[in-house]
């Protein structure tokens, strides 16, 4: 058993059964391992949408998603999807093959410091030297994935350490660094609020149960960023919605006049805060990410089973306040947000894939998510290219249907994964909202420099000819009426449907 043969037997053992990924020369000793095990490897046609499916696995199922690839070429077209998994926090595995060691520094075919540039955009790099330090490395990267989930974690494999037969494999005891020390602070502000107001992020998804029952216990009102949506329902009175640049009313006014505000599993970036009140208390696993005057470095569960609440009651002080984020255009004949609208009434309980555009503004606001991982899309990054990878990847590993919101220009990022969308014959629905333009950008050059739009206009290709091309069905609709007779339909992927649509503004933050 060489390294490479460990390896695969190591996610098999640690039950990681689906790796996305493209074969190359350097990686192909853990290819040959693969083709000889019960691991489900999914062939993409870029490695970008490899990782992105890796991302999009992870995101809507919450296991450990793996995207492998090999040397320079191949390694470096996953950095776009490494840094969005990066700035969002996804904990998944990057495996990178590389050339042999004794080529590191040199100007070698395909030799680059691929290992230099993938530290910057993961949790932990690796570059093991050998077999031992391979098995190392991974034991110690999805202890890290499993236990400590802050990012992804690349592991950079020479093909000759993957070739090595001589290594030692051993158990990895860790203890976490947790820093509880300023709970006792938390507890005192805790006991004196009135008016607490509960912020929610992706890493308080898995105490979703606890949460809710603490929230509906004692009354205490919850609002959450972009990627904690759902983990307190968001047709429940106690439910505020969003936070920060785009929270409506009352979510804002809750905010402003709380007296002791708990940021679980949140990153707290200035799309979250407006500002970093004086009593706020940052519970986070990630060291690096916490603010205020009440940090608190550990997992959500464990701040939670130590804290006391007591019932509160100014929710009705809050409904006062209540109302949407006002939007416009909700039923106009052929605006983007009143396609959205539709499609989102449709599938209420399926998974959303968003890419990235104006058409991204609409669904996160128009979508109310009844539990967590409903909604994906990349918050920090927001690359272009995104969503038909990741929602490859959310089918995967779920099973179910998966709904793509797509505008024209970012669908064309990665429009070759409907190869694999086609080829695992998946249940993917793709809307593609049809304004031939880049809209946000056309709307930033209109409205901030005052000019006329510039190098924003598409000249697109007929999308049913090339899903079609694809071996793909695909729908043609140009108003509402046929989208709602279309919606009416029980509707099965691999299906593409192209929404034509107006040229439209989103609604800029308040």
């Amino acid at each position: 058993m060489n390294v490479a043969d460990k390896i695969v037997k190591i996610l098999e053992e640690e039950g990681i059964d689906t790796v996305f990924g493209i074969p190359g020369e350097q990686i192909m000793p853990l290819y040959k391992a693969l083709s000889n095990s019960n691991v489900c490897h999914i062939l993409t046609k870029h490695e970008q949408a490899a990782a992105h499916a890796a991302d999009g696995y992870t995101r809507s199922s919450g296991k450990i998603g793996v995207c492998i690839t090999t040397a320079s070429p191949g390694a470096l077209n996953t950095t776009m999807a490494v840094a969005t998994a990066y700035k969002d926090n996804v904990p998944m595995l990057i495996l990178t093959g590389d050339n042999e060691l004794k080529y590191r520094g040199s100007d070698h075919f395909q030799t680059t410091p691929q290992f230099e540039i993938l530290k910057h955009i993961t949790q932990a790099s690796y570059n093991p030297l050998n077999g031992t330090e391979a098995m190392y490395v991974l034991r110690a990267a999805i202890y890290e994935l499993k236990t400590i989930p802050k990012g992804p974690i690349h592991i950079n494999l020479a093909k000759d350490v993957l070739l090595q037969e001589e290594f030692d494999d051993f158990d990895l005891c860790y203890l976490c660094e947790d820093d509880m020390s300023n709970i006792t602070r938390a507890q005192e502000l805790i006991d004196s609020a009135e008016r607490p107001l509960l912020i929610l992020g992706a890493g308080a998804i898995s105490q979703e149960k606890l949460i809710n029952e603490i929230v509906h216990k004692y009354n205490i009102p919850a609002t959450s960023t972009f990627h904690g949506k759902g983990i307190v329902c968001e047709t429940d009175d106690l439910s505020l919605g969003l936070c920060g640049i785009r929270a409506n009313p009352q979510a804002k006014y809750a905010f402003e006049n709380a007296d002791c505000i708990i940021g679980l599993g949140i990153k707290a970036s200035e799309r979250t805060l407006p500002a970093v009140p004086d009593n706020f208390i940052h519970v986070n696993i990630n060291r690096d990410v916490l603010v205020g005057d009440y940090p608190i470095h550990g997992k959500v569960e464990d701040f939670l089973s130590q804290i006391r609440f007591r019932e509160v009651g100014w929710r009705g002080e809050i409904l006062k306040h209540s109302g949407e984020y006002e939007l416009e255009g909700l039923d106009d004949e052929a605006k983007p947000q009143s396609a959205i609208k539709r499609i989102l009434e449709k599938f209420p309980d399926n998974i959303i894939v968003s890419d990235a555009g104006s058409h991204t503004t609409w669904t996160t606001l128009l979508k109310k998510s009844i539990k967590p991982r409903q909604l994906l899309f990349s918050g920090a990054m927001a690359p272009m290219g995104y969503g038909l990878p990741a929602a490859i990847g959310a089918s995967v590993a779920t099973g179910e249907k998966v709904i793509v919101i797509n505008g024209d220009g970012d669908f064309q990022m990665n429009l070759q994964e409907l190869a694999t969308l086609k080829e695992n014959d998946l249940d993917i629905i793709i809307f593609i909202l049809n304004n031939s333009e880049f809209g946000i950008i056309r709307q930033w050059e209109e409205q901030f420099y005052e000019m006329d739009p510039y190098q924003t206009n598409l000249k697109n290709p007929n999308f049913l000819k090339l899903a079609s091309s694809y071996g793909i069905d695909a729908i043609q609709v140009d108003n509402l009426d046929d989208l709602e007779m279309i919606l009416e339909k029980e509707l099965t992927g691999p299906l593409v449907v192209e929404v034509i649509v107006e040229s439209e503004d989103i609604p800029l933050p308040q």
